[in-house]
């Protein structure tokens, strides 16, 4: 399955159903729009409902539902995406997140500079696993 063997490498190292979710929304994107980007970015809107982006993999949401206001306004949206971050989590959530990624400051944060400091020790995560 060519989704399956072109999967990004953040969702290789996440939970199987993760990339189920991916593969499946990924096949039904080529059947509609054709192979190409924006099937990949409507494979990576499906898993961004159940699953939220932690350092350089993808775990389980405790609760279904877009992630930011960019996959909340759709296709044509002008919200701003977060990178994989569960902007609509409770601030609460997003702190024990951030625990987890050691992020120094994270008390003194309001939740949306909780949600960008996330999203950069995700990105520097998934750079260090893939040696970059």
């Amino acid at each position: 399955m060519p989704a399956r063997k072109d999967m990004p490498s953040t969702l290789k190292r996440s939970p199987k159903k993760a990339q189920d979710t991916y593969v499946e929304a990924h096949d039904s994107a080529v059947d509609s729009y054709g192979e190409g980007e924006r099937a990949h970015r409507t494979a990576f809107a499906a898993v961004k409902h159940s699953f939220e982006k932690v350092g350089d993999h993808w775990e389980p949401k405790s609760k279904k539902g877009p992630s930011d206001e960019k996959a909340a306004g759709g296709r044509g949206s002008s919200g701003r995406t977060a990178g994989g971050v569960d902007a609509n989590a409770s601030k609460e959530h997003l702190m024990g997140v951030a625990k987890k990624l050691d992020i120094r400051g994270r008390s003194r944060m309001r939740k949306s500079d909780l949600v960008e400091a996330i999203r950069k020790a995700n990105n520097t995560s998934t750079r260090n696993a893939r040696g970059r």
